[in-house]
C-alpha cells in the first residue's frame, strides 16, 4: 500500500518530467573531452567533444561531475576537471552572422561562421560583446548559444 501511494504519479512524477533548469554556462578547459551516461568513468561514452573553449549549459552537479547539456541538445556528464568558468559563445543560424563595432551599429567588422566559437564578454539583452581570433565586435544575441535568455553582464 506504501508503495502504491508513493509511486501514484503524484508531483514527484510531474517534477521528474521537466526540463532541467541551467545553472551556469561553462565552456572545456581541454581540448578533448568525454560526455557520459552517468558521473562516473565507468558509465558508456555518449559523445567526445574535440574543441577547447567549446559551451555547456550545466544543469546539476555531482561530486566531482557536472551535469550539461551542449549546444545540440545532447545531455550528460563531464568531469568537472574538464570545465572551465570561462564564458563562450557558439554561433548558431544559418549563414555567417554579422558581427558590429558597436551594438546597434551598422557598421559590420566580420562575419562569423555557424559553429564558431568566441570568448563573450559583456552581454546586453539584444547583443554581446564577443572575442575570438582577434575580431572584437558585437552579435545578435538570436545567433549565439551560451547565454541564458534574460542574462545580463560585463566582465
Amino acid at each position: 500500500m506504501v508503495l502504491v501511494a508513493a509511486f501514484s504519479g503524484g508531483p514527484a512524477v510531474l517534477a521528474a518530467q521537466e526540463a532541467p533548469k541551467v545553472q551556469r554556462y561553462v565552456s572545456l578547459r581541454v581540448s578533448k573531452a568525454n560526455l557520459r551516461e552517468g558521473p562516473t568513468y565507468g558509465h558508456r561514452i555518449l559523445w567526445v567533444y574535440r574543441h577547447k573553449g567549446y559551451p555547456f549549459a550545466v544543469l546539476n552537479s555531482f561530486d566531482a561531475w557536472r551535469k550539461v547539456r551542449a549546444p545540440d541538445g545532447a545531455v550528460g556528464w563531464i568531469s568537472a576537471s574538464m570545465l572551465s568558468e570561462k564564458r563562450t559563445v557558439l554561433v548558431t543560424g544559418k549563414g555567417r552572422a554579422p558581427i558590429y563595432a558597436r551594438p546597434g551599429d551598422g557598421k559590420v567588422v566580420a562575419l562569423a561562421d555557424p559553429g564558431a566559437v568566441a570568448d563573450v564578454k559583456t552581454c546586453r539583452r539584444d547583443a554581446c560583446r564577443i572575442d575570438g581570433k582577434g575580431i572584437d565586435g558585437w552579435i545578435s544575441r538570436t545567433r549565439i548559444w551560451g547565454v541564458g535568455k534574460d542574462e545580463v553582464f560585463n566582465r
